[in-house]
């Protein structure tokens, strides 16, 4: 099974990058994880309809197709998603008729957050605009990690009560999408 990797901070030093990171690791073999880059030209139809899509949108809808399933880790902007990641959904879902992210796969959710409510306002908003695409997403364990900035090291690892709430996520979400 290929998991999609979509990480919604262009941070370099992303927590939700090493949110991502600490997850993968612990995702059963048969899975392979690939991360996905999101960092694209604005959407605009002109270019599709006009039959001149950027390549980097031709790459990316090419890679979101070859994936079984999804795994979107975000950080919380305003109470909702990043802007990267809304760009990213459309320009997967377009153009009309040709939902690169569709097809009955399944996916998940981790958002995080330095604050205290853990990206809560993101976690919603993003579901809300996956089911939309035909994405049948996780609903339980629910992932907001709040207070990120202290359940990871100077090198990104996890702690150990962070290290099992992500296990107890990754043997749910295998067995999920049926690995």
């Amino acid at each position: 099974m290929k998991l999609g990797i979509i990480v919604g901070s262009l941070r370099r030093e992303s927590f939700s990058r090493k949110i991502a990171e600490n997850t993968v690791k612990l995702l059963p073999s048969g899975i392979t994880a690939e991360y996905i880059d999101i960092e694209l030209p604005m959407y605009n139809q002109d270019l599709d309809d006009g039959g001149i899509p950027p390549q980097s949108w031709t790459d990316f809808r090419t890679k979101i197709k070859s994936c079984g399933a999804y795994l979107f880790v975000t950080p919380e902007y305003n109470r909702t998603i990043p802007p990267v990641i809304k760009n990213a959904l459309d320009i997967g879902s377009r153009p009309f008729g040709q939902n690169a992210w569709g097809g009955g796969k399944k996916g998940a959710v981790i958002s995080v957050s330095p604050g205290a409510i853990g990206g809560f306002g993101a976690n919603h908003a993003l579901r809300q605009a996956v089911v939309f695409l035909d994405i049948t997403m996780l609903q339980q364990p629910e992932m907001y990690i709040g207070g990120v900035a202290k359940l990871l090291d100077e090198n990104g690892a996890a702690n150990a009560p962070t290290e099992a709430f992500l296990q107890k996520f990754a043997d749910r979400f295998a067995e999920f999408i049926g690995v």
